[in-house]
């Protein structure tokens, strides 16, 4: 499609990343110069940038084509390489500015409490400004080049976050790991945007979308398999879904941005916008599928074994942004619904993450949820709050994942033949899985007996700069997913395209039943097991447990397969370069400092020594004439 030029107020869309970008420099350069109002211009920034998004939006609205591209310069023209410099303002993207800033901005806000004492909070809400600049360049690029910056971008300020409490072995390891795996998927979209340029001649949206029906099915194939994994690495979906739990060592806001609102939605904001490349091949929408499915069971599956507060929602972010993934690989429709359950759970997530870094305030940083219980009673804000995102999450009406998670299983059931009931039994199965584990999550922290150690005598509320942005995701929890359920997929049509009524094995009706029946059933056995405590004593695990203890073997298998051999490798190319390359020419150099130096003793400076060189010499081309002539050498 052609998008038309940004006139008027949208030719200024650019001020959406410059403000938070120039907050982030001025923090930096500023130094301790800053440290006093350095968080507020930190808040004020993302705030600008959310009521400037606001603003576009509604001129968004009354626009035909509602779609604008402001191409600012020529960013690259080497040969028939030519790459825009641009930002794109569409339905699509317009979502997403939304809710980067939005929700982005009470995370801000809520870390100003939760930063207060951190002698580095100033150094905090600069990374905080840049990772929001990179994710808004990410989504407002209208090119794939610019969307790598913008990609890149969010991986280098992700990297600082996580490991921003560095002088902890666990939090430099965690950044290392998050940076690590994460280039693994970079490469696999730096390589998809050099089959774009090499075979269409263009990385520009509307261009690649245009002619892409052109290629062939091999190299659409491959083209689709690049971007996913990309957008595995960063969405934190199989294979590469590893580092995500570990982000948790950095600070609590840092969680609640990356797995909410902002950096592991880049990867399902990758495939929605390249929807014309999957949908040409029906091959990639089923691998898209498998691994949206698997990795839902997988992160609800280790998330029911876990017992740090974050750690359970950091594997529950797999698991959901494993059902964004099954739909976006379903196709038609079923994009805008994946759009719709990402937006809810930017809500609702948020909410949790936040609630569990009001609890940790109050609880001196505790997260074991074995010692927490009865906190309802000393926290009744975060309490509340938190009860709201644990029945969005369930999906239970009327709340706002209700709207957002149940139309996708239904969507799952329209697939054709045994797959329908394949990938529609795995999100249906992840329901009550997702029901028992938050449930556990839940009734253990809040509910039941106290649980918590001697240091702790009264557990008591976050502050209200902490409680406010609780009080208003949770009503984004509860009243977001049926506000969008049916605007948001008209309003995406420009670019998802219409919303199709999915017609399944099974009705509508039944599977709504159905799934809220699974889900009451799996959060009525967790409450039953839990609601007095942990278990007295500890049990046997069995195989099960033991394997969702350890991650499912998934890092043990890249511990063997990739770490280990990646080590070995690099200690024998080490040996290699220090041993044979730097020993060879180590080798060659005392050879001929050891040969000069011996050379040079001949050298005496005596006349007596020199003349008897050269009557040596004089004896033995004598000897070899004679030699000669006598036919000794013949």
């Amino acid at each position: 499609m052609q998008y038309a030029p940004a006139t008027g107020l949208l030719s200024t869309m650019w001020l959406l990343v410059a403000i938070p970008l120039a907050s982030a420099a001025v923090l930096l350069l500023l130094g301790r110069r800053a440290d006093r109002w350095g968080h507020w211009l930190g808040v004020a920034s993302v705030a600008a940038s959310f009521v400037l998004g606001l603003t576009y939006f509604f001129q968004l609205r009354g626009l035909t084509n509602r779609s604008v591209e402001l191409s600012m310069w020529q960013f690259i023209e080497v040969g028939s390489l030519k790459v825009d410099f641009g930002l794109l303002f569409d339905p699509l993207s317009g979502v997403f500015v939304l809710l980067i800033t939005g929700v982005g901005s009470l995370i801000h806000l809520y870390a100003v409490g939760y930063m207060e004492h951190d002698p580095g909070r100033r150094r905090f809400f600069a990374y905080f400004n840049l990772f929001v600049a990179a994710m808004l360049l990410l989504v407002l690029g209208n090119n794939y080049v610019m969307l790598f910056f913008g990609w890149e971008g969010v991986g280098l300020a992700s990297y600082l976050l996580i490991s921003f409490w560095n002088h902890l072995p666990s939090a430099a390891t965690a950044g290392k790991k998050a940076f690590l795996m994460n280039r693994v998927g970079d490469a696999g979209l730096l390589i998809a945007i050099f089959i774009m340029f090499a075979t269409l001649g263009t990385t520009q949206f509307d261009e690649v979308f245009t002619h892409v029906g052109a290629l062939t099915g091999g190299i659409v194939l491959m083209m689709g398999l690049l971007l996913l994994l990309g957008a595995a690495g960063k969405s934190g979906q199989f294979p590469l879904q590893a580092w995500l739990p570990d982000a948790m060592e950095g600070p609590t806001p840092v969680s609640a941005l990356i797995h909410a609102a902002t950096m592991v939605t880049a990867g399902v904001y990758l495939i929605a916008r390249s929807n014309p490349i999957y949908s040409a091949n029906p091959t990639l929408q089923t691998v898209v599928v498998s691994v949206g499915a698997l990795t839902l069971l997988m992160g609800c599956i280790i998330g029911c074994a876990k017992d740090d507060i974050k750690r359970v929602l950091a594997w529950s972010t797999v698991s959901q942004i494993g059902y964004m993934f099954l739909g976006v690989g379903l196709g038609g429709g079923a994009y805008a619904l994946a759009i719709v359950h990402l937006l809810a759970h930017g809500f609702f997530k948020a909410n949790m993450f936040l609630g569990a870094g009001s609890v940790m305030h109050g609880m001196h940083d505790q997260t074991d949820i074995r010692r927490f219980g009865g906190l309802s009673k000393y926290m009744k804000i975060t309490w509340l709050t938190f009860a709201t995102g644990w029945l969005a999450i369930l999906g239970l009406f009327p709340f706002s994942g209700f709207f957002s998670k149940e139309p996708i299983i239904v969507a799952a059931f329209a697939r054709h033949g045994w797959t329908a009931w394949l990938y529609g039994g795995a999100a249906l199965l992840g329901a009550g899985l997702t029901a028992f584990y938050m449930t556990r999550l839940f009734v253990l922290t809040f509910h039941g007996p106290k649980r918590w150690t001697d240091e702790i005598e009264h557990p008591h509320e976050s502050p209200p700069v902490m409680t406010i942005p609780l009080i208003l995701l949770a009503i984004g929890s509860v009243a977001a997913g049926g506000l969008m359920a049916t605007s948001v997929p008209e309003w995406l049509t420009p670019v998802l395209g219409p919303q199709e009524e999915a017609h399944g094995v099974l009705s509508h009706t039944v599977l709504t039943v159905l799934a809220t029946a699974v889900t009451v059933i799996g959060a009525g056995l967790a409450w039953a097991l839990f609601r007095k405590g942990t278990a007295p004593q500890e049990l046997p695990a069995g195989p099960v447990v033991t394997a969702a203890r350890k991650n499912l073997y998934t890092d043990a298998f890249n511990e063997a397969v990739f770490e280990k051999p990646g080590i070995y490798l690099t200690r024998a190319l080490v040996f290699l370069d220090g041993k044979v390359v730097d020993g060879g020419v180590n080798l060659l150099a005392a050879a001929v400092g050891g040969g000069s130096g011996r050379l040079r003793r001949l050298q005496t400076g005596f006349v007596r020594s020199y003349a008897m060189s050269v009557l040596a010499g004089a004896l033995l081309v004598v000897a070899a004439f004679l030699a000669l002539q006598m036919g000794w050498l013949a």
